[in-house]
């Protein structure tokens, strides 16, 4: 899966370049990249996941990928791993016993939770349970003011008590949220201290480190989830490392976060919440930098995994970030993941829609006769039915192999033959006869529900929040994704889809093309017009300080240091907040560490009207004659990690007959049925060659579909640009 040949390997090898590293483990397979830095030289390499252990699919895509790039591992300078084992021990509900220490009298906010509900009229409705059982939740006498202000001192003798009884109860880690501990963290830290000094073993989280916000619910719910995979994710990441270290390489472990920035494994061991959504969001980032090589700024990122096809929005070149995300909640048929299904958390996440409409997504009959795809999935193991692997229930895959757009002999490069014939049985068994069709009609209505399923996905992240798709470009990735990417540009009028090399280990590329990122935030609601400049500047300046000396202690020189501030803002009365990146905080110009920055009276009106604007363009109206308030202040503290070079193709000499391998016959609905279809080799196509549909281009980890009326255009970096024949 090298775009040279191995004596480049070799000789690469050989001149003792240095090579970045991203590994990404999903649901289904685990991907590597390896980016030399020197010639920009990639390969990739793509193995089974292993939910069992997560690390032995980590250990094995590595070892794969060094093999294939013929690299010694001291030659590896940047590791990047992203990984969903965070929300999969969430989810699956396999964390160790944690408990709850909140302020006397609010025992039961996990109970209670919020009173919204995903489905108003839902009598069958219930809500998931506390991630912390009502008997493990304790009170401590103490009591704040919303400033602070001490009305009630900490008892510390009730807090050893809590201690005494989290011993007895073999209790491994905690979380702290106690009223308005956000304002003021003393309370807190004490109880800390005092849990420390009577367990020493004792995992702490608190609310005032992990998300210091107002809102206690929210806060108390971001803390429990971060307390609940401390073990988990911590003992998780010192099994890699010990991995690393067997294997031999010596570069520090980087993690990808939700919001799209890395972190040292250290902190993502302290605070595993940041990297709940850690492979979707490198996903976004990879394709926000596959369209910035292009010049497109505003591109819709489209991941179509295993088990899983994920839509995120990027507009004028950042993806959009929120901090209304949940966790454990179920994707629903259709719909995507529904609000106030889940455990809530308020850290920043890449704003994604996802549904469950991967390779592996289940198709079945439901009670009613109709046939339904999703979101229960085949997994990794033991896959679809054509894998061969003991699957029987019909999949997403199963009916593209039986519709002829995928190759049985070329699956991952030929590693893995697949089952056309048990795949059409499954199918038939399965969906077509209880609904009276044949395989080939039950396939495509596998495939059109798949679809409708997406194109909802790809409505939620546009039109729904007001942009128009024929304004964007899509980069359609994952295994799955340039199968079904055109059909929907087609659907939703998007007029460029872009495919890049290697589709099916994008998110991994994503992994290396980001920088070090912490978020920091403080609650100061203050109206607007009477807001103090000088204090908002010295709260904007203590964050920052707290980020300079994270940073620093990463080895991040003070020229590569970076500070975004914002502030999240609402019209009196409101309950949410809009966030607007403070004037000049919304271009990137270099290195900037906020010494020269200045913010008075006039820097936080110019924010306000901003914020008028950008209420308008979310919700469709603004009201400039209301009163405004601050809510929160946020800063983003960013290292700067220097990007590894792409490498360029040429023509290769050679015209797009070369690359074709011949006609195979594939199923199109908008065509009535089976036409004979051209197959091009992508590892044979160059630069500026044009692939006119109907056709097929197949490469290693993926398969791009072309339909009749369009034409993919390689580009320089080998990007496929597919577009309607006449735009190309």
């Amino acid at each position: 899966m090298s775009r040279e040949t191995p004596a480049s390997n070799v000789a690469s090898a050989m001149t003792g370049n240095q090579f970045h590293l991203g590994i990404d483990v999903g649901g289904t397979f685990t991907d590597a990249v390896l980016i030399c830095e020197e010639t920009g030289r990639i390969d990739t390499a793509k193995v089974p996941s292993t939910p069992a252990d997560p690390s032995i699919g980590f250990m094995a895509a590595l070892e794969r990928a060094l093999a294939r790039g013929e690299v010694d591992p001291r030659a590896i300078s940047h590791l990047v791993h992203g990984t969903t084992v965070a929300t999969n021990s969430l989810i699956e509900g396999k964390t160790p016993r944690t408990a709850f220490v909140t302020t006397e009298g609010f025992g039961d906010m996990l109970e209670i939770a919020r009173q919204v509900r995903p489905s108003l009229y839902d009598v069958h409705f219930e809500k998931l349970r506390p991630l912390v059982p009502r008997d493990l939740c304790y009170e401590v006498p103490e009591r704040l003011d919303p400033a602070g202000g001490v009305l009630r001192p900490l008892d510390e003798d009730a807090v050893r008590e809590i201690a005494a009884a989290l011993r007895a109860r073999e209790v491994r880690s905690v979380a702290v949220c106690l009223l308005h501990g956000y304002a003021n963290p003393a309370h807190e830290e004490r109880v800390a201290e005092i849990l420390r000094e009577e367990d020493p073993e004792l995992l702490i989280s608190l609310s005032s480190n992990v998300c210091p916000e107002f809102r206690e619910y929210f806060r108390a719910s971001t803390c429990v989830i971060n307390a609940c995979i401390v073990p988990v994710v911590a003992r998780y990441l010192a099994g890699i490392e010990e991995g690393l270290g067997r294997a031999g390489l010596d570069a520090e472990l980087l993690v990808m976060q939700s919001n799209g920035g890395v972190l040292t494994a250290e902190q993502a061991a302290s605070k595993p919440v940041f990297m709940v959504e850690s492979g979707p969001a490198a996903g976004v980032v990879s394709a926000n930098f596959i369209a910035g090589q292009l010049g497109h700024a505003d591109l819709i990122s489209f991941d179509m995994g295993g088990t899983t096809a994920k839509a995120g929005l990027v507009l004028d070149g950042r993806p959009r970030v929120t901090k209304e995300y949940e966790v454990g909640a179920q994707a629903q048929p259709g719909q995507g993941m529904t609000r106030a299904a889940g455990y809530p958390i308020r850290t920043p996440v890449i704003d994604l829609v996802e549904v469950g409409a991967g390779g592996g997504s289940l198709a079945w009959v439901d009670a009613g006769g109709g046939l339904r795809v999703g979101p229960r999935s085949a997994g990794a193991d033991p896959g679809p039915i054509c894998y061969g692997k003991g699957g029987t229930e019909p999949t997403i895959t199963d009916a593209n192999l039986v519709l002829g757009r995928l190759n049985p002999d070329y699956f991952l490069g030929g590693e893995m033959e697949l089952d056309v014939d048990a795949a059409a049985a499954g199918i038939r068994e399965r969906c077509a006869e209880p609904l009276g069709l044949d395989p080939v009609e039950a396939a495509n209505g596998i495939i059109e529900i798949a679809n409708a399923t997406m194109i909802n996905a790809l409505r939620l992240v546009t039109v729904r929040r007001g942009n128009d798709p024929r304004e964007l470009t899509m980069v359609a990735f994952g295994g799955a994704g340039p199968l079904h990417a055109n059909r929907l540009c087609v659907e939703m009028q998007i007029p460029t889809l872009v495919v890049p090399p290697s589709p099916g280990t994008a998110s991994a590329l994503g992994l290396l093309v980001t920088d070090l990122r912490h978020e920091f935030s403080r609650t100061r609601v203050t109206a607007a017009d009477v807001a103090d400049a000088a204090r908002i500047r010295s709260l904007f300046e203590t964050m920052e300080e707290e980020g300079r000396r994270t940073l620093r202690r990463e080895g991040v020189a003070p020229e590569d240091m970076e500070f975004r501030r914002g502030i999240e803002m609402r019209y009196a009365g409101q309950s949410s907040e809009v966030p607007v990146a403070l004037p000049g905080e919304g271009v990137d110009d270099g290195p900037d560490d906020g010494s020269d920055r200045k913010l008075d009276t006039a820097t936080l009106a110019d924010a306000v009207r901003r914020f008028h604007v950008e209420h308008e363009r979310a919700y469709g109206h603004g009201y400039p004659e209301q009163p405004v308030e601050l809510v929160n202040f946020t800063v983003t503290a960013i290292g700067r990690i220097a990007r590894p070079r792409l490498p360029r193709i040429d023509s290769n000499g050679k015209g797009v007959s070369d690359a074709r391998r011949g006609t195979r016959r594939v199923f199109f609905a908008d065509a009535g049925g089976f036409v004979e279809t051209g197959i091009y080799d992508r590892a044979r196509l160059g630069a500026g060659h044009v692939v006119v549909g109907p056709a097929v281009i197949e490469e290693v980890d993926s398969t791009t579909l072309v339909h009749a009326g369009y034409r993919a255009t390689v580009d320089e970096f080998g990007n496929l640009l597919i577009a309607p024949g006449d735009a190309a």
